[in-house]
């Protein structure tokens, strides 16, 4: 039987590498991972911590046609864990960032990187 031991990466869709970084080093400060080989598009990697890391591909990409739901916890997502998150609403708030709280009353917050994205961030 296989054992799935756990995430390794997750790769999100940006349309712009640089843009998509101010969001993710910028604002959450995710550390770039400079290993990232050349792949022959754009991207970037990011370390996430315990070995997972986001990665940044850079895709032309027109997303115009789907309707995004307002709440993120209602679309496909990634979740990360934080320490604060009133720190991370403080950082959204000053960035100009909307985000929704967790609807079910956790501490948890949804926003979207640049590209719409949907990330939830969850306070352990």
């Amino acid at each position: 039987m296989i054992q799935v031991i756990r995430i390794n990466h997750v790769s999100l869709l940006v349309a712009d590498t640089q843009r998509a970084l101010g969001f993710y080093h910028g604002i959450l400060g995710l550390a770039i991972n400079r290993q990232r080989p050349e792949l022959g598009f754009p991207g970037a990697w990011l370390d996430t911590g315990g070995g997972q890391q986001i990665h940044l591909l850079e895709l032309a990409v027109d997303g115009s046609d789907r309707q995004l739901p307002e709440h993120g916890g209602r679309d496909r997502h990634l979740a990360m864990d934080v320490d604060d998150l009133e720190a991370v609403r403080r950082a959204l708030d000053e960035a100009g960032i909307d985000y929704t709280l967790s609807q079910s009353g956790r501490r948890a917050l949804f926003c979207r990187d640049p590209d719409g994205n949907a990330i939830e961030l969850i306070e352990v």
